[in-house]
């Protein structure tokens, strides 16, 4: 099956506009797999280390925190891990020094069988302007 999350940019380093996309992905893939269908969305380069949060703000105290070295991000699926986040917001942090953060959400749209000849995950849609992950800088 297939799930429409919604990606939206909500701060970094070098996030000085609103972007966002539709991202089409199975909800049998892992956080792994998520991990790089953001990056490719956003045209990030995987450089750094991230981490997938549960919880009412990513900075509580509280939060469910699921980091690019526990083993959990290549077991935890997106249907597990959508379930956990029931009540709360899901956030994926990357680059810990550029603190890129996303929040992710489900759409509205029903999850959907795979169509043939449809490779996923995929973009469907998308607004504002993407971030530059290295811009150049004025010397």
């Amino acid at each position: 099956m297939i799930e429409t999350l919604k990606i939206k940019l909500l701060d970094g380093m070098h996030a000085h506009n609103e972007w966002e996309c539709a991202l089409e992905i199975p909800i049998d893939h892992s956080l792994e797999e998520l991990h790089q269908a953001i990056l490719c969305a956003v045209g990030f380069d995987n450089d750094h280390m991230y981490e997938f949060c549960i919880a009412s703000s990513y900075y509580s105290r509280s939060a469910q925190r699921i980091s690019c070295d526990d083993d959990k991000v290549t077991q935890e699926t997106i249907e597990t891990i959508l379930s956990k986040a029931k009540g709360n917001k899901l956030f994926y942090m990357f680059d810990y020094g550029d603190s890129w953060l996303f929040q992710i959400n489900k759409s509205r749209k029903k999850c959907f069988s795979e169509k043939p000849d449809t490779f996923y995950p995929r973009v469907v849609l998308e607004s504002g302007v993407k971030p530059e992950q290295y811009p150049e800088w004025d010397e």
